[in-house]
Formats: structure tokens, C-alpha cells, sequence
């Protein structure tokens, strides 16, 4: 779509008037232009202009006639976007005035009055707003799925043996279901920082104006209302120039992926050759353009990876705020391609891990089982039994580790080590700690709420399920 620069209505519509002598530099229009991405704004900036215009008619400002033009034009612009018909143009900078533009050409002078009692700053303060709460909603549906693919998996294992890790090395056996459930608890958290994310993004900046308001007799509150705010902004001059909420979604998506890219580092670890817990189904993999044996776990890899752009997304909403005076400044241009960054890494990253969970995964659980009977898992166990029959910890924990050595040297698993042996290094323990040294023993005894147990893993699914609202 062309412009005429000698068309004074052009020029209102770009926001430029008799102010300016001569017209915009073709090299400083493509590099302030918008459009491009913030065209993805298109929907949410209709549903803004629609409230706004309702609004006007109520409180007299705009006609009946005229709203019912604006709305009639508003409404073929939407469809033209929805058929890829809109014409966007770079000669009218953003998603804001490529829509005013547009309006004016099809409905004329009721097109005009639209922009009464509003700026393009409260007005792409609403817009962002409601692009965000949007997708915090899509994101908590895409948790929520993942959660729930996780739990069929921790039900289904909730009594596999495995060791549980500290510094990558063995440390205790637990349940591979009891090792899924840790990630459900982080999903559960994600899920809580979005929702309280959400109340504070759902505030309306609509009827700020540029910074200090309108002198007309605006209705906000009946623009919140229509819109599904849960109340207003306070302050124009915060209304307009406020990313908080953009930063605290950044957050919370970084967060979030920080969790998937440790599950993420996980699969790659078990799904190599040196543990072999989990095979990754061949459509998540791709193989070697030289080695032909290669199964590489490119999903995974590429969660780890993309953690880093979320990252780098909140850290670029960060810089972009600091330095702003009040009020609204042309740095806040830059906030949009972050944020569509986040949701366009956040919501793949969700959808392809609940997938690879629900059908990807195929679990050794003898292999699980075998490296949790290294490593000498159930060393504690023996401690805890020695504390039982009256044993100071310390100096059971001392004992212990005297046996561990002495196991090390012997070549033996502590569970075969023959009583009299055992036996030298405590005269306590008597033929029934190989009752304790088993590895089904030892995930049984820590039958307690947040526990590796079977039944208290099965305990937390079904609570967790409960919450997701399912079965």
C-alpha cells in the first residue's frame, strides 16, 4: 500500500502533521517501522478500538451512526487479516496505524474519530496486555498437558527402582516415578507463577492517553469490563510506560524453560550408551551425516538450547527498561519481539516435550535397576539401621563408611559382604540388615509425604491429578 506524501490525511494517520517540514527519511521509516511484527497485534488491537468506540457512544462523544461504522469497518479489517487480504505497509509504521488507515479508506470521516480520547501509547499498552494474558493462558493449557502426560508415566513407574544422583554420582535408590514427580512439582510451580503473573497483567492503561488522560468523560471502567480486565491501571503516566508485566511473563517463561532444559539434559544423559535408562522413540532423533549408528537426541537438545533464548529475551526487557524516564519513550518499541520470542519458543518447547512423554519414552527398567545396585546406593540404609539399635549417627556414619572401603577393596556390593564382616566394623548389626540393604527395601522405608515409597509416590500423582482437576 502506497502512500501520497502530499495527502495531508496521510500524514494525521503517521502521526505527522503541519509540525514537520519536510517528510520521513525512507532509511529512518524502515528503521522505526514496527508493522513487521507487531502486526500480531492486529486482533487484540480491534478488540480495543471496539471497546473504545462502544464506550464513546455511551458517553455521547461518538454517534450511534458512527459506531455502528466503525464497528461495520472494523470487522472487514479483521476478516481481510484473517484471508492474508490486509495490505500492510511499512509508510504507516505500526500495527496501530495500518488498521486506522485502512478504517478511514473504508468508512471515512467515522474512521477519523476513532482515536478521540486515546494515543497510540495507551493504546499499544492495552494491545501488549492483552496479547500476554492471552498467551499466559495458552501456556498454562500446555502445562497442564505435560503435567498430566508425566503423572501416566510416574503411575506407570512408580515402583521402578533407580538410583537417585547427587553430584551425578549414586547416592540413595529411589522410583523413577518418585524422580518424575520432582518435575511435576516444578510444572506446578510454573503453573502458580503464571496465574499470579496473569492478575497483574489483566489491568486496563486504556484512557491514560499519551501520559496524564483525557479531558473527556471517558468510561474505563466499562472498557475493563468489556475488554475482561479485572480492573484499571492507576497511574497514566505508570499506565503508559509500565513492562512489568512483560518482564515478570519472561520470567516465568525462564523459569519454566530452565525446568525443561534440566529434563531435557536428563533424557540425553539416560538416553546415552554410559546409562541406557530410556530409549527416545526415533521420530524425536535424527541420525549422523558421517557415522551411520548415531541416534542423536535432537529434542532434548534443542530444549537446552532454546532455554537460552528465553533467557536472553528477559534479559533483553530488562535492558530495555532501565533507563526510561516517565513517561512513554520509543525504546518500548523493542519490548514486542521478545515477548513473541518467549511465547514462540515456550509454547513448541511444551507441546513437543508433553508428546515425547506421552508416547516417546521406552524405559529399561532392568537397567535402572542395575545401576542403582552400584555405587553403594544403599549405604545410608545401613547407617539408619545402626541409629535403630541405639548407634550415635556420626558414629554410624563413620562405621559405614569403613565398610564401603573395605566392600570397595573386596569387589562386593554391601549386601555381600558376609555378617562376620559387616560385623567387624560394628557389633551391632545382626543377620537382619540384609533386609535393609535391598534396594525394594530401601525405597520402602522412606514411606513418608514427599517420600520415594511406591505407595507414597502414587499418593502425590493422585493428588497432583486432583489439582489439574482430572481423574
Amino acid at each position: 500500500m502506497s502512500a501520497d506524501r502530499s495527502d495531508s490525511g496521510n500524514d494525521a494517520v503517521r502521526g505527522r502533521s503541519g509540525r514537520f517540514s519536510e517528510p520521513v527519511a525512507e532509511l529512518v521509516k524502515q528503521y522505526t517501522a514496527s508493522v513487521d511484527f507487531d502486526k500480531r497485534l492486529a486482533d487484540a488491537d480491534i478488540a480495543g478500538s471496539l471497546a473504545h468506540a462502544r464506550m464513546l457512544s455511551a458517553i455521547g462523544v461518538l454517534s450511534t451512526e458512527d459506531l455502528a461504522t466503525i464497528e461495520r469497518g472494523l470487522a472487514a479489517i479483521r476478516g481481510e487479516i484473517e484471508r492474508s487480504e490486509f495490505a500492510w505497509s511499512r509508510d504507516f509504521e505500526d500495527v496501530h496505524l495500518n488498521i486506522e488507515k485502512r478504517l478511514i479508506a473504508l468508512i471515512g470521516d467515522a474512521g477519523k474519530r476513532l482515536h478521540t480520547g486515546r494515543s497510540r501509547n495507551d493504546q499499544v499498552a492495552t494491545d501488549i496486555r492483552l496479547y500476554v494474558r492471552a498467551a499466559i493462558d495458552d501456556v498454562a493449557a500446555r502445562i497442564a498437558a505435560l503435567r498430566r502426560a508425566l503423572l501416566d508415566l510416574a503411575e506407570a513407574h512408580a515402583g521402578t527402582v533407580m538410583p537417585g544422583f547427587t553430584h551425578l554420582q549414586v547416592a540413595q535408590p529411589v522410583t523413577f516415578g518418585h524422580h518424575l514427580m520432582a518435575y511435576d512439582a516444578m510444572l506446578s510451580r510454573d503453573a502458580e507463577r503464571f496465574v499470579d503473573c496473569r492478575a497483574r497483567v489483566n489491568r486496563l492503561p486504556l484512557g491514560s492517553a499519551a501520559l496524564a488522560g483525557t479531558g473527556f468523560p471517558i468510561d474505563r471502567d466499562r472498557v475493563a469490563r468489556e475488554l475482561g480486565f479485572d480492573g484499571l491501571c492507576e497511574n497514566s503516566l505508570d499506565a503508559v510506560s509500565d513492562r512489568d508485566f512483560a518482564i515478570e511473563f519472561a520470567a516465568a517463561a525462564a523459569l519454566t524453560m530452565m525446568h525443561l532444559s534440566r529434563f531435557a539434559e536428563e533424557l540425553v544423559l539416560w538416553s546415552s550408551p554410559g546409562f541406557g535408562f530410556v530409549r527416545l522413540a526415533d521420530r524425536f532423533c535424527t541420525g549422523s551425516s558421517i557415522m551411520p549408528q548415531k541416534k542423536n537426541p535432537d529434542v532434548p537438545e534443542l530444549v537446552r538450547g532454546k532455554s537460552g533464548r528465553v533467557f536472553g529475551d528477559l534479559v533483553a526487557l530488562l535492558t530495555i527498561m532501565k533507563g526510561q524516564p516517565l513517561a512513554y519513550n520509543k525504546d518500548n518499541q523493542e519490548d514486542k519481539e521478545p515477548v513473541f520470542d518467549i511465547v514462540d519458543t515456550l509454547l513448541p518447547t511444551l507441546i513437543i516435550l508433553a508428546d515425547l512423554v506421552a508416547g516417546g519414552i521406552e524405559i529399561d527398567a532392568a537397567r535402572m535397576r542395575a545401576a542403582a545396585g552400584t555405587g553403594y546406593a544403599t549405604a545410608t540404609d545401613l547407617a539408619d539401621y545402626l541409629v535403630r539399635k541405639g548407634v550415635a549417627f556420626r558414629d554410624a556414619h563413620e562405621a559405614v563408611a569403613q565398610a564401603v572401603r573395605h566392600a570397595e577393596t573386596s569387589q562386593l556390593d554391601l549386601a555381600q559382604l558376609p555378617l562376620d564382616a559387616l560385623q567387624r566394623f560394628s557389633p551391632r548389626i545382626g543377620d537382619d540388615v540384609y533386609g535393609v540393604l535391598t534396594l525394594d527395601g530401601s525405597v520402602a522405608s522412606r514411606n513418608h509425604a514427599g517420600g520415594t515409597a511406591p505407595e507414597q509416590v502414587r499418593s502425590a500423582i493422585r493428588a497432583a491429578r486432583a489439582a489439574l482437576g482430572g481423574r
